[in-house]
């Protein structure tokens, strides 16, 4: 396959089309402009028992500011694709750092929780353009079997916030104001937009189809409604009808959306590209491994600091090195797939990660340290090896002229269960105390959650065995080797 296929439109200076730059130097850019979001993400989850202190507020309610920013990127993200193919990847990339940063100060200077969730709604939406159309972007300046190399690429810089958000966010709200965990997204963003400026072409289709309209009202009505519903089961906050209300309204929206979608060549969403193995098992089946990826940095900062007693800086330390591990994997990974190939890493790796998971709930106070940090690098290790195959995989039979839509697609469905994760994972903590008569958290509430959210992980197995053995070959240099 050729770099650029079908009517692509590559606006770009000369040196960003060599083979060197579109090796390294572009999808670096792209993932330390998208450092922004995993930063910020890291480290408002370190920071929520520190942060609802602060606003009054109880921290399984705050957690709202999370479940409302990914339901924002959610909801948005279908248009993402259209907006780029329409007016240029680049600009919408810059465009969408600039109103990430704005929001990010909004944060920062939100009074109540009612401010802050708003803030992080228009958070939510800048998100929604940068994430998918970064990822456009590479794979429309990258050959196929250098997709993966870049991938890992990309993702080194995003998985710098993981790695210095939790160290970062809890030394700023134990010895600072936690504000300064969204103020520091400024001048990132202003250094990235420079180096996006400077060095990322302008890929551009010249043959935008019309918008889908309905399409987009479908899709948005639907995720909101479930991911919504999802967040108030069982807290109270709405009566039981509302919440059974916004679920059947979802699902109609959504079952809605299947018909209008179907033989409409301008649908949002092309859902026909789930009829391919590889794209079905790594967003269907990668599904059942981000809801844990979703829910385990909230119950990590619940258990070490709520359970344990930790401060927001000792918890960050702990987590830390799960990071750290994942980033070490980032180097691996492409030697890795060459080797053994997608399906036999995705389902060895997935029993790892599984079991990884639910060993955090091994966890007890009087554990030492150094266990619970083996533990969690090694969780972190093997967690991106699963994440970069899932990423590589959903893209290998896809075409050319399919890439906006299906990087649309895997952005939204990532969002998605991400979010369904982090209330999932609020409401196991919210049934745990119900069911052992507490009425606040402990070390004992937390820790059976890991478990549960461990063995979701393993349904992932299923969709991983039908593949065959040469599935996403031409994706890692198998099938040349």
């Amino acid at each position: 396959m050729s770099e650029i296929e079908g009517p692509v439109e590559a606006q770009a200076a000369p040196p960003a089309t060599t083979a060197t730059t579109r090796g390294w130097m572009i999808p670096a850019i792209i993932g330390s402009a998208m450092l922004m979001q995993t930063l910020n993400a890291t480290v408002i989850s370190n920071a929520l028992p520190t942060m609802a202190k602060a606003l009054d507020e109880d921290p399984l309610r705050l957690n709202l500011a999370i479940t409302m920013f990914l339901l924002a990127s959610a909801v948005f993200l279908p248009i993402s694709g259209w907006v780029a193919d329409k007016f240029g990847a680049k600009r919408i990339f810059m465009i969408a750092m600039v109103l990430f940063a704005l929001s990010s100060a909004a944060c920062g200077f939100a009074q109540d929780l009612n401010q802050l969730v708003i803030a992080r709604i228009f958070q939510g939406m800048a998100g929604a353009m940068m994430g998918p159309v970064g990822r456009l972007v590479l794979l429309r300046t990258t050959p196929k079997n250098e997709l993966v190399g870049a991938m890992s690429v990309l993702t080194m810089p995003a998985l710098l916030g993981p790695v210095i958000g939790p160290v970062v966010g809890g030394a700023i709200v134990t010895f600072f104001d936690w504000r300064w965990i969204f103020f520091m997204n400024l001048p990132i963003a202003v250094a990235g937009v420079l180096l996006v400026r400077a060095y990322v072409p302008n890929v551009k289709e010249q043959d935008v189809s019309p918008i889908d309209w309905i399409g987009i009202l479908l899709t948005g009505l639907g995720l909101a409604g479930l991911i919504f519903g999802f967040e108030n089961i069982g807290r109270d906050a709405l009566p039981p009808g509302v919440v059974a209300a916004l679920f059947l309204g979802s699902i109609a929206a959504l079952v809605a959306y299947r018909f209008h979608a179907k033989g409409n060549p301008h649908a949002i969403i092309d859902l026909s590209i789930f009829n391919l193995v590889t794209f079905r098992a790594s967003v269907i089946g990668g599904a059942f491994m981000r809801v844990a990826m979703g829910a385990t940095p909230f119950l990590l900062a619940m258990l070490l600091q709520i359970g344990f007693g930790l401060s927001a800086f000792q918890a960050g330390l702990m987590t830390f090195i799960s990071a750290a591990g994942a980033l070490v994997m980032k180097t691996t990974a492409p030697p890795i797939l060459r080797r053994y190939g997608f399906r036999t890493v995705l389902l060895v790796n997935a029993v790892i990660v599984g079991v990884s998971f639910m060993a955090y709930g091994l966890f007890k106070p009087s554990t030492p340290h150094w266990i619970m940090l083996a533990v969690l690098a090694i969780g972190g290790f093997f967690r991106s090896l699963q994440f970069t195959s899932l990423n590589g995989l959903a893209y290998a039979e896809i075409e050319q002229h399919q890439m906006s839509r299906a990087s649309t697609t895997s952005s939204m469905a990532q969002q998605l269960v991400q979010s369904i994760g982090i209330g999932l994972a609020a409401l196991l903590l919210h049934m745990l105390m119900v069911a052992q008569g507490q009425t606040q958290m402990t070390a004992a509430t937390i820790a059976p959650a890991f478990v549960i959210i461990g063995a979701i992980t393993f349904i992932s197995i299923l969709f991983f065995i039908p593949l065959p053995k040469n599935a996403g070959d031409e994706m890692n240099g198998r099938a040349s080797s």
